[in-house]
């Protein structure tokens, strides 16, 4: 029996693999660490990587995908092939299949580590951008949800709509985002820097059956939405994506960055998109804090084009439920735990503690 020999580049699997274990305990046993690799190394692979893979008018982390699966599919046809063809080989060939599986895997990882991990555990947008949570009263809660609904209900007065009365974007808005990105960066110092414009997935139903509207590719540094869903959630998703380029990888502070651009963009489109997420967030704290009674009535007072939206919203998510979309939240949920966002998917609500510092410290119940 022929003995299997190992070459130098069999060890790129576990050099990779061991380089990005080093960097992912640096970054969770050092916040300096971490807040270093996302200002200077992060920032300049954004730059850089991030300018190349935006040049290009499609999602390449997308196309990436499909070629990786028919490649795999290949793969295990020739696997097969070989070991009917070749039986006196098979342990070569089951080791040759092992080796490239292991250096996909430690290739995948190390990816992963660089483009998205590490900022896991850098200096949140919140304590960078000097945003101080409290504890809030349900009548602040109320507050917040009026004073959204009288942005929601003043924006849609300027947005153009379809034939059943819900917003339909008008103009270039993927630059739109990447200009209210800009934007809020002149505001905010940390949020400075290249953004390239978001791309919607040819094959949005990919997402659509994960009731996913968005997704970071850390791989290719894109920023990626779905294009199937109603277009009131476009907007902000573009915007929440985009913050992660800046490697702010929470979630809750993801929305509000993103809802932040929206405000700030001047875009009512924009403006009327990031409300209305704003709204729902806080409508559902209000109604789970027992204000069941305040929530309608505010509720009530929203623009027909408002309720409209947020009915199609409802009825186009609705339509994906079962157990893809169960999986997969049970799968986000153990991956925000596994970055230490302790709360999982319910880190998305605590959006709404940081929309009540910010009507507070701009004097909205003084």
């Amino acid at each position: 029996m022929e003995k299997t020999k190992w070459k130098k580049r069999d060890l790129a699997a576990p050099v990779l693999f061991l380089a990005a274990l080093l960097l992912q305990f640096l970054a969770r046993r050092s916040a300096a660490f971490a807040q270093g690799y996302r200002t200077t190394i992060y920032r300049f692979l954004v730059e850089t990587l991030g300018r190349l893979t935006s040049c290009l008018p499609f999602s390449l982390v997308e196309i990436g995908l499909y070629l990786f699966l028919s490649a795999t599919v290949c793969g295990l046809v020739w696997l097969v092939w070989r070991l009917i063809r070749h039986k006196e080989k098979w342990r070569q060939t089951l080791m040759q299949a092992v080796r490239i599986v292991l250096f996909t895997v430690a290739a995948l990882f190390f990816a992963y580590t660089v483009g998205c991990g590490i900022n896991y555990h850098s200096r949140a947008f919140s304590a960078e951008a000097g945003f101080v949570t409290n504890p809030s009263s349900r009548e602040e809660l109320a507050g917040l949800c009026r004073a959204l609904t009288e942005e929601i209900n003043a924006a849609a007065l300027q947005v153009q709509t379809d034939a059943e009365g819900c917003l339909l974007l008008q103009n270039d808005y993927k630059e739109t985002a990447r200009q209210a990105m800009d934007a809020l960066g002149e505001i905010y110092p940390c949020l400075a820097g290249f953004y390239p414009q978001p791309k919607g997935l040819l094959v949005s139903r990919i997402l659509s059956v994960q009731k996913i509207e968005g997704i970071y590719s850390p791989f290719t540094l894109e920023a990626n939405y779905n294009q199937e869903m109603p277009d009131v959630n476009i907007p902000v998703t573009m915007c929440h994506e985009l913050s992660h380029l800046r490697g702010f990888m929470r979630e809750d502070e993801a929305n509000f960055i993103a809802y932040l651009a929206c405000r700030e963009s001047k875009d009512p489109q924009f403006v009327y998109s990031g409300a209305i997420l704003a709204f729902i967030h806080s409508g559902n704290a209000l109604y789970a804090d027992g204000g069941q009674e305040e929530y309608w009535e505010i509720y009530d007072s929203l623009c027909d084009t408002a309720k409209r939206d947020l009915s199609r919203d409802s009825a186009f998510w609705r339509q994906f439920d079962g157990k893809v979309a169960e999986v997969s939240s049970q799968v986000n949920d153990a991956y925000l735990k596994a970055n230490r966002q302790e709360d999982g998917v319910k880190s998305y609500g605590r959006m709404v503690d940081l929309l009540l510092a910010m009507y507070r410290q701009e004097g909205q119940w003084e």
